[in-house]
Order: C-alpha cells, then sequence, then structure tokens
C-alpha cells in the first residue's frame, strides 16, 4: 500500500510541473506544504525571518502540518494534484 502512494505521489510531482495553468497563491502553498511534509516530515525550527515573507509563509504553511503523517500528505498531495488537473 506505501509502495502505491509514494508511486502516485512522485506522479502527482510530475503531473503539478505538467499543469496548464499555475494555481493561485493559496493552493501553491498547499502544495508546498503538501510536498514537504510528505517527503521530509516536520517543519524544522529554523523559521525564515526578517524580511523573507515568502519564506515564512512557505514554513508557516508546512509547519501547519506538524504530526501529520508522511503517507497521509503525500496521499493529500496526489489528490489535490488529481483535482487541478480535473479543473483544467
Amino acid at each position: 500500500m506505501t509502495s502505491d502512494i509514494q508511486a502516485a505521489f512522485v506522479q502527482a510531482q510530475q503531473d503539478a510541473q505538467a499543469l496548464p495553468k499555475k494555481p493561485g497563491n493559496d493552493v501553491m502553498l498547499r502544495l508546498y506544504a503538501l510536498y514537504k511534509q510528505g517527503s521530509g516530515g516536520d517543519a524544522g525550527s529554523e523559521r525564515p525571518g526578517g524580511f523573507d515573507f515568502v519564506g515564512a509563509a512557505k514554513y508557516g504553511a508546512w509547519d501547519a502540518l506538524r504530526g501529520k503523517s508522511t503517507e497521509d500528505a503525500q496521499r493529500e498531495y496526489a489528490e489535490l494534484v488529481r483535482s487541478l488537473q480535473a479543473r483544467s
């Protein structure tokens, strides 16, 4: 089962790169956070500071998923990409 989830996650990464229309910023942050959680687990303790607003937004989105399992994040990522493909 896990290998099926991982295969879907890898395919979704390729599919996300090929989306004909770039999603909005909120969806892009969700994709980023699910990707990072699905590939690396919980966010580290080093939050970007200062004037790195984009980095801080990305970190915040990723950190909001703290505790979500790698498999759940991979599954949600693949589902989100599929839904974006269906809208195109």
